[in-house]
């Protein structure tokens, strides 16, 4: 009887479910969505049709098709970056790439730099560092660090002197060819290219931190996303300046997410 017993019980003990595969996981991603991230995507998507359709005069037809690609892939990383949910990854692989198209298009060197060098091999990095942490309630998260005092003062060291550094390598190396298009509008280029070595300097930074998960990422993403929306409103490009309104938007929101997983985690792992 006893033995019988122990079957009973053998077969009555709960199987272990199999991990959901990407397809799961990506559909779980989107489910996660807010109304309001889906009203974004929404208008980026219209945004982003209308302009490869009708593009611009400065750019041409299948570079228009590429900004599409972009936009939406964009927002959909930075939607799932601000849930510490790792299927931001795949849209931010194919994100950079496409970025990397149009940046090069218009000699925007520091931050083609940015997405070639540090943000494409950074994905790969960060994806398997959010893989080996994950959050103990959902194994799609990551577990959320915070940064201490003297970490913080040495994070705005580093960006300080990237952006010094990078402004007079380009200088040097670039010439006329970076930050071109801004000569097109009459417009200060050396603050232009100002701008865009900060933009490296922090994002280089940021991403650091978002690979390593710390929540003060989102502080940093907040200041380069302020500095995006300016350098493309000024360049009058409606598509970037709506995906980069919407990485804005959304850092706020990653922001506040990222400070509950930190406070509930409570890890230095």
């Amino acid at each position: 009887m006893d033995g019988m017993n122990q079957n009973a019980q053998a077969v009555r003990l709960p199987q272990k479910s199999a991990e959901p595969n990407a397809v799961q996981k990506i559909a779980q991603a989107f489910l996660s969505l807010k109304w309001y991230e889906i009203v974004m995507c929404i208008i980026m998507l219209g945004i982003s049709i209308y302009y490869a359709i009708f593009p611009q005069e400065d750019t041409p037809q299948w570079l228009a098709v590429i900004n599409f690609i972009s936009g939406l892939c964009g927002i959909l990383c930075v939607f799932f970056t601000a849930k510490a949910n790792r299927m931001n990854f795949p849209f931010a692989m194919v994100n950079t790439t496409v970025f990397m198209i149009y940046l090069f298009y218009f000699g925007i060197w520091a931050t083609f730099w940015l997405e070639a060098v540090v943000y494409f091999p950074l994905n790969i990095i960060s994806w398997i560092k959010w893989y080996q942490h994950k959050d103990d309630d959902d194994k799609l998260l990551a577990k959320s660090k915070k940064l201490t005092p003297a970490q913080h003062v040495i994070v705005a060291a580093v960006i300080i002197a990237l952006t010094v550094l990078v402004f007079y390598a380009l200088s040097a190396f670039a010439g006329n060819t970076w930050m071109k298009f801004a000569k097109q509008f009459g417009w200060n280029v050396t603050v232009m290219q100002w701008l865009d070595s900060a933009i490296f300097a922090i994002g280089i930074t940021a991403s650091i931190l978002e690979a390593l998960r710390y929540k003060e990422q989102y502080n940093w993403w907040l200041i380069t996303d302020v500095i995006a929306v300016a350098q493309y409103a000024l360049k009058r490009d409606p598509v970037y300046v709506t995906k980069k309104s919407i990485y804005l938007i959304e850092a706020f929101v990653g922001w506040a997410n990222w400070n509950k997983l930190s406070k509930k985690n409570k890890t230095n792992e």
